[in-house]
């Protein structure tokens, strides 16, 4: 199948190297692609937020699929512009993206669907703020209502820290403070039918312990040995499941991935937020464990057929994942340092080094973003991909670089002491 991946990123490097694995030799392209997606795919220049452009290139190209990786896209309409042309594409259309690209709709839609969550208000002005903080108390949670590359939620015990954050932002939600460990769920859906993975676990805060202030994802790791049984099955049943249902029901149905990020409260699993897309950096973790072809699953979702479709499986084992930032990263970050080990560390047995912010200078592949790159291992179980991916990391250096030592290192069956260890909402130190 000839795939056309769209995005620059860490989890579209994840998705063309998982693409280019599939049986039968796949001719995977991607637009506009980094130095790593070029090592496994053929790039081509495009504006990923130019539905028009990515159509015709797509066209052109006469791919089978594309996938649309990034939200702004999605959000932006360019999975519309695809499928109008006849081109089977995975990710949803503008207005079923509003599930990531308001807060306030998201909310809305779990309300209709019996959806559980936490209690939440939308705020336009510094009264409505100052009201619901005062109406759910500390810690104080507030979200920017709109797309925020995962650094808008604010969660403190600070009332000017929050008050300060909503003042920054046109329209945010402020919610109660969901205490639990924090999962993440991917489900493919084709707005009827959902094909879940298997969970995952992000770590968000830029420093070791959960502190710092939040990134797009500094690593993470799966399975989850600790995770309660059945929580797949019960997900898709309270919330995957109901809220493709009520897309449906309003005319916009969902199609694409649905990324579930949730607590594990003493009430039972709640819904933080909902993304549209694949998440970044779990989707490194997840898709170097997939066995079953991902052409196969994603087209049939784009064409309303997944239920012929062979549910994605994983492998037995687990993965790691490491993500290195740059200098300054998430307040700045440096771009031009050469990175160096590249070869040797993505020469180990069972790691990928997955490219997300980097670019060349003509000789060296050089930093050019937040987070640079991401060492995934595969091993037996966690302590065993937890050492191969940061033996890996070990040998990859660049200026500034900045990195966690503490991805997937608590033991895994203590749920009870994680307390939002790594999720959005952790209260800062």
């Amino acid at each position: 199948m000839k795939t056309l991946v769209v995005g620059s990123g860490g989890r579209e490097h994840a998705l063309a190297l998982a693409l280019s694995r599939d049986p039968g030799s796949p001719e995977v392209h991607a637009a506009p692609g980094n130095p790593g997606i070029g090592e496994v795919a053929t790039l081509h220049e495009v504006d990923p937020m130019d539905g028009a452009a990515v159509a015709d290139l797509a066209e052109r190209l006469g791919v089978d699929l594309v996938v649309v990786g990034p939200e702004a896209p999605l959000v932006a309409g360019v999975a519309d512009a695809v499928a109008e042309r006849g081109i089977a594409c995975f990710g949803p259309s503008r207005e079923a993206a509003r599930l990531e690209g308001s807060k306030a709709f998201s909310k809305e839609v779990m309300a209709a669907a019996g959806v559980p969550t936490a209690a939440s208000r939308a705020c336009s002005t510094a009264e409505e703020v100052e009201a619901a903080l005062d109406a759910f108390g500390p810690p104080y949670v507030v979200k920017d209502d709109a797309l925020a590359a995962g650094k808008g939620v604010v969660v403190t015990t600070d009332r000017d820290e929050a008050l300060a954050h909503g003042a920054s932002c046109d329209r945010v939600v402020v919610e109660e403070f969901l205490d639990g460990p924090e999962v993440s769920l991917f489900a493919v859906c084709d707005g009827t039918s959902v094909r879940p993975f298997q969970p995952a676990q992000d770590f968000k805060r830029i420093r070791d312990g959960g502190r710092g202030p939040n990134t797009g994802g500094m690593g993470s790791y799966t399975p989850l040995p600790w995770a309660p049984p059945g929580l797949t099955d019960e997900v898709v049943r309270t919330v995957v499941q109901p809220t493709v249902d009520e897309m449906a029901a309003r005319g916009t149905p969902f199609q694409g991935l649905l990324f579930v990020g949730l607590a594990l409260t003493a009430r039972g699993p709640r819904v933080i937020e909902f993304n549209v897309r694949f998440g970044d950096p779990e989707t490194q973790s997840l898709l170097a464990l997939l066995s079953s072809p991902l052409a196969d699953l994603l087209h049939a979702a784009a064409r309303g057929r997944l239920d012929d479709a062979e549910a994605p499986e994983l492998r037995d084992g687990a993965a790691v994942t490491v993500v290195l930032a740059s200098a300054g990263y998430p307040a700045s970050s440096s771009s031009g340092d050469v990175i160096s080990g590249l070869d040797e560390a993505g020469g180990r047995d069972g790691v990928d080094v997955i490219h997300a912010g980097t670019a060349t200078d003509g000789e060296h592949v050089v930093t050019a973003g937040g987070r640079v790159l991401a060492v995934t291992a595969v091993g037996e179980d966690v302590a065993d991909a937890r050492r191969r991916a940061y033996d890996a990391a070990d040998l990859v250096s660049f200026d500034g670089a900045q990195r966690r030592t503490d991805i997937a290192a608590e033991p895994l069956g203590a749920v009870e002491s994680r307390a939002v260890t790594d999720a959005d909402q952790k209260v800062h130190p």
